[in-house]
């Protein structure tokens, strides 16, 4: 079975966002269906990949905030 993994933009981030779950295709459609629909989200693809990969890393952008 193929695997895939849905991506879309979200408003407000500069990149792009990446689903930690892979589906199969017919998932994969379904839920790209729900983001489309989704306020503020733009640019949703469906990317096959292979099993067992891991979506790329994202680094953490973190702040303290002093109070």
């Amino acid at each position: 079975m193929k695997s895939y993994r849905p991506t879309w933009k979200q408003d407000g981030r500069d990149e792009q966002q990446v689903s930690a779950v892979t589906y199969g295709l017919s998932a994969a459609e379904d839920y790209k269906a729900r983001k489309e629909s989704e306020g503020g989200v733009s640019d949703v693809e469906i990317v096959p990949v292979k099993p067992g990969r891991k979506p790329p890393t994202r680094r953490c952008q973190w702040r303290l905030v002093a109070s």
